[in-house]
C-alpha cells in the first residue's frame, strides 16, 4: 500500500501515520524527518541541504525528492509506504508521480483528513501550551492555514481528479479517525 496523507497543519496526519505504520507494517515517511536525518548523518544530499539551510534558504524540491527516492527505494518500503506532509504543492505532486512511475510503485490512495480550521487552531494552541511552544500562536496557525489553502489544497483536487482521493472526517477520538481511515483504504 502506497499512500499519501493530506490535511492542514494540525489535522492529525503525523499521529495517524504512526498508527497506520503499525497496522500496515510499512514505513511512515516524513520529508521533514528525512531532511533532519540526512543532515545529521552527513549524507551527500544532507550536506547539500545543510549548506542551503545554513545560507537561510529553503531546501529545493530536487534535494527533497532525491531524499524521498533514496527512502522509498529501501527494502522496507518495497511493500509500500505512508507519505506524510508531501507533496505540498502541485509541482511536488507532479515530481512525486514521475518518481513513483519511474520506480514502478504507483500511488494507491491519497487520504485527506478534513478538520475545520477553528478546531485546528484550538488543537495547535493546546499542543503549543502543553509543549511550551511560543511559535504556535493562533495568528501564526491561521497564516499557515492560509498557505495550506493556497498551495496544498490544490494537491487534493488533483488527486480527486485522477480518482485517487478519499476524504476522511478527521474530527473525533484518535481511534475513531483511525478506523475511518482504515475503512477508506482500497482493498
Amino acid at each position: 500500500m502506497r499512500l499519501v496523507l493530506l490535511g492542514a497543519p494540525g489535522s492529525g496526519k503525523g499521529t495517524q501515520a504512526a498508527s497506520l505504520k503499525n497496522k500496515l507494517g510499512i514505513p511512515h515517511v516524513s520529508t521533514g524527518d528525512l531532511l533532519r536525518a540526512a543532515v545529521k548523518a552527513g549524507t551527500p544530499l544532507g550536506l547539500k541541504a545543510k549548506a542551503v539551510m545554513d545560507a537561510g534558504h529553503l531546501v529545493s524540491d530536487e534535494i527533497v525528492l532525491g531524499m524521498l527516492e533514496d527512502r522509498v527505494s529501501q527494502p522496507d518500503a518495497k511493500g509500500g509506504f505512508i507519505l506524510d506532509g508531501y507533496p505540498r504543492n502541485l509541482a511536488q505532486c507532479a515530481a512525486l508521480e514521475a518518481l513513483l512511475d519511474r520506480l514502478e510503485q504507483p500511488l494507491d490512495v491519497a487520504i485527506k483528513l478534513e478538520v475545520p480550521n477553528d478546531l485546528i487552531v484550538e488543537r495547535i494552541a493546546g499542543r503549543a501550551a502543553a509543549e511550551g511552544r511560543v511559535d504556535d500562536t493562533p495568528e501564526t496557525v491561521r497564516a499557515r492555514l492560509r498557505v495550506y489553502a493556497e498551495q496544498t489544497a490544490p494537491v487534493a483536487d488533483h488527486f480527486a481528479a485522477i480518482g485517487k482521493l478519499v476524504t476522511v472526517d478527521g474530527v473525533g477520538e484518535l481511534d475513531e479517525v483511525f478506523d475511518r481511515i482504515v475503512a477508506a483504504l482500497p482493498a
